[in-house]
């Protein structure tokens, strides 16, 4: 029986340098010869050879071209191909398809290049029962696809840019929490903003997966925009949360948009990042507002604040009785009325006046002067050390006698490493060098293990060697024992034969 020619784009529908027009069928080299213009025709040309020419609709050339033609069976769909090797780009390889499939060719089905029976073997060919059973399993595969092959094989693109231009507003207020601990200012306001943000497709796969796998065409950003501006606008409360744990103002969120990214990203991780692949980019607030009767709740528990200061509070009654002056001055009674009013308001105040409040500001500063000083005392004192003549003394030598500041006594068990740092433990936390072995004494011919110049057991001397050096009035052990200093730092004795060991 015969069969139809099949015709289709075999590389991707983008700007490329070359593109492909695959042409399979018994009819295959006959239709490429209705559109070829070249030197030879294409049906009287050998096998696996490449040919120059032209595609042409009529009398109007589509593309310069380069014909590949292979005869049949040595074809990888066993029948007579011609590969149109045309300029790349959607525009040139879709209309060089237009024209074959306008003299005789058919569009091919997804994946009919990849399947094609007149390639398999008969089923009389070799061993019938194998045969047989062969061509049973192919039946069964294909019906498991619904009818077509299981080589299916599809390119999709994705964009994976920034997708910009997103628009929103917040139909209802969203709540927002106003927190000062400065001022002790905690309360819950409603916010309306509006805005833009970006967002791009960070996962491919889990996008296709998820969102359009099933979409046989174009899937555009349309089809998920009023999907995706509805979850971005409920993601703002809890975005909104955790700017309100950064102390901001609503009026501040805009200047924040950094920090409202990184929230707006956490808040819709599940949603948007493991469910399908996408990921917010950037924000832009255009406005933030707040409802009169919030910001009036705001402002005054600012001014409340003010007033705790009693030096505020004294300079906002002397500008307050600057007005009530200036208002008994032009009162219709008589300005000596008004000035009298004004004086028995004020002695109704219960001696609240304003040098009243100034006193209590300066006595308030006193105070906190004093308290700085006495912290500054208590840090002296901890920082300072006594000398020995008996005077506490800040700096490195006593101003007195002249003495050095003792070295820091090291903590009990403390050693000091070779790289200069003071360790407790097993090992240097600075280079990680292991705490020396103490030395366990001298070992006496007898055998006898001593930490004395004498033997305990047979009473031999211990053998001279490089002579060790402590303190004998304090204690103290220089760095290196074999090496001290003339005096002793800590209580000024000089070293000599009485502090050999």
């Amino acid at each position: 029986m015969k069969k139809d020619t099949i015709a289709a784009i075999s590389t991707g529908m983008t700007n490329s340098g070359i593109g492909i027009v695959r042409l399979s069928g018994n009819e295959a080299l006959e239709i490429a010869d209705k559109v070829y213009r070249g030197k030879e025709k294409i049906t009287e040309v050998p096998s696996h050879t490449i040919h120059y020419g032209h595609i042409a609709d009529g009398e109007e050339t589509v593309d310069e071209v380069l014909m590949m033609v292979m005869h049949g069976p040595r074809t990888f769909t066993g029948e007579d191909t011609v590969e149109i090797n045309c300029h790349g780009g959607t525009y040139v390889v879709s209309r060089v398809l237009e024209t074959v499939l306008k003299y005789g060719a058919r569009a091919a089905e997804p994946g009919e290049f990849t399947y094609d029976t007149s390639s398999e073997p008969s089923i009389f060919a070799g061993s019938l029962g194998e045969s047989i059973k062969e061509t049973f399993k192919t039946v069964g595969k294909r019906f498991t696809y619904g009818g077509d092959t299981g080589k299916d094989q599809r390119i999709y693109y994705f964009n994976t840019k920034e997708i910009l231009e997103n628009r929103f507003g917040t139909p209802n207020p969203v709540p927002f929490r106003v927190v000062d601990s400065k001022i002790g200012l905690d309360i819950d306001v409603s916010i309306r903003c509006s805005g833009v943000y970006s967002y791009k497709i960070a996962d491919p796969l889990l996008f296709y997966s998820n969102v359009c796998g099933n979409v046989e065409q174009e899937y555009s950003r349309e089809e998920l925009d009023a999907t995706l501006k509805t979850e971005f606008i409920s993601a703002l409360q809890p975005a909104f949360g955790h700017l309100s744990e950064l102390e901001l103002r609503p009026n501040q969120i805009v200047t924040h948009n950094t920090d409202l990214e990184n929230a707006m990203n956490t808040a819709l991780s599940e949603k948007w990042g493991a469910l399908r692949g996408l990921k917010v980019v950037s924000i832009a607030l255009g406005s933030v507002t707040l409802p009169d009767e919030d910001a009036e709740l705001i402002k005054q528990a600012q001014r409340t604040a003010i007033m705790r200061d009693p030096t505020m509070a004294a300079a906002t009654l002397v500008g307050a009785q600057a007005d009530a002056m200036k208002t008994a001055a032009g009162n219709q009674a008589g300005a000596m009325t008004g000035f009298m009013g004004m004086g028995m308001a004020m002695n109704q105040g219960g001696g609240m006046n304003a040098q009243n409040l100034f006193a209590m500001g300066q006595q308030q500063q006193e105070q906190q002067a004093q308290q700085m000083a006495a912290q500054q005392a208590v840090q002296q004192q901890a920082e300072g050390w006594k000398c020995s003549c008996g005077n506490f003394v800040t700096g490195k030598f006593c101003p007195e006698c002249g003495s050095k500041k003792p070295e820091p006594q090291p903590a009990p068990g403390a050693w000091k490493c070779k790289c200069g740092a003071t360790a407790t433990g097993k090992f240097c936390p600075e280079c990680g060098s292991p705490k020396p072995v103490e030395e366990e004494g001298w070992t006496c011919s007898c055998g006898s293990v001593n930490k004395g110049k004498f033997c305990q057991n047979c009473g031999a001397k211990k053998p001279e060697g490089a002579p060790l050096y402590r303190c004998d009035k304090c204690g103290w052990e220089p760095e290196d024992p074999t090496h001290p200093p003339k005096f002793c730092p800590e209580c000024g004795d000089i070293f000599d034969e009485n502090d050999r060991q």
